[in-house]
């Protein structure tokens, strides 16, 4: 179930929505190039950052294997 606060937000959120302007952006105009530019320059960092952490924890790890032990129902060992 999820927390009050959670339902309460999502009671609220249609109401702030239905309170704000449009237009009411002061300055607000198209993006510049550059500042497009760094944001997808950042997007693929960000996401190449999580490929690589990604594929670091799901690569399988390489153990040494212990065949010194002795395992009672395993014939030809021991």
């Amino acid at each position: 179930m999820a927390p009050s606060s959670d339902i309460l937000f999502l009671l609220l959120l249609p109401v702030a929505a239905a309170l704000t302007t449009p237009g009411s952006c002061s300055g607000c105009g198209p993006p510049s190039l550059p500042m497009l530019v760094g944001l997808m320059a950042a997007d693929l960092v960000v996401s190449l950052l999580i490929v690589a952490v990604v594929f670091v924890c799901a690569c399988p790890r390489h153990r040494p294997t212990q065949d010194d032990k002795i395992y009672m129902n395993m014939p030809g060992r021991g």
